[in-house]
């Protein structure tokens, strides 16, 4: 049974969705499965029938990509190979932080009346988010990311589940 994820303990999960990306002129569907926890992370994108795509892992020594054909592509850091495998200005770390609804310094942050983020700015990216329940603590259920220049993401979440004890170890159970 799925723990109840909260954004104050979000340190480490898996979250189960569909995403649609706008880039360049294309568009791309699918279903994702990410698994954080700590410095490790494992990110599955399926075809919106849920055939395998592309499987990304990555932790403090690195990061792969195996694509469904079974070849490799390795880069220092996750954020580094989404941008050099994919072309995608969008980092793995910012992902996270924004689903955390944490703000950088210097972005700007809106909240609701309950207290969660609404919308985010930072540098010249756009997050607006959406939530399917009305707890203070609650996860957004919906992510629209826009970033001038035309990179787009929405995501929607159908799942959270919060890892108990949030340490490396677990992860690769």
């Amino acid at each position: 049974m799925p723990i109840a994820a909260e954004r104050n303990g979000l340190d480490a999960f898996v979250l189960g969705g569909r995403f649609s990306i706008r880039h360049d002129g294309k568009s791309y569907v699918g279903q994702l499965t990410w698994r954080h926890d700590g410095a490790r992370d494992e990110l599955l994108l399926s075809s919106p029938f849920g055939q395998g795509l592309a499987e990304i892992v990555s932790d403090t020594g690195g990061a792969r990509l195996t694509s469904s054909d079974g070849r490799s592509q390795t880069a220092a850091s996750a954020d580094e190979l989404l941008q050099s495998a994919l072309a995608y200005p969008l980092s793995l770390s910012q992902l996270l932080g924004w689903l955390r609804g944490w703000s950088p310094a210097d972005g700007k942050i809106a909240r609701d009346a309950l207290g969660r983020p609404l919308h985010l700015s930072h540098e010249d990216w756009r997050i607006d988010y959406d939530y399917d329940s009305d707890d203070p603590q609650a996860l957004p259920g919906r992510l629209f990311v826009e970033r001038e220049g035309g990179f787009t993401l929405r995501l929607r979440i159908d799942e959270w589940q919060q890892l108990p004890g949030g340490t490396s170890s677990d992860a690769t159970r």
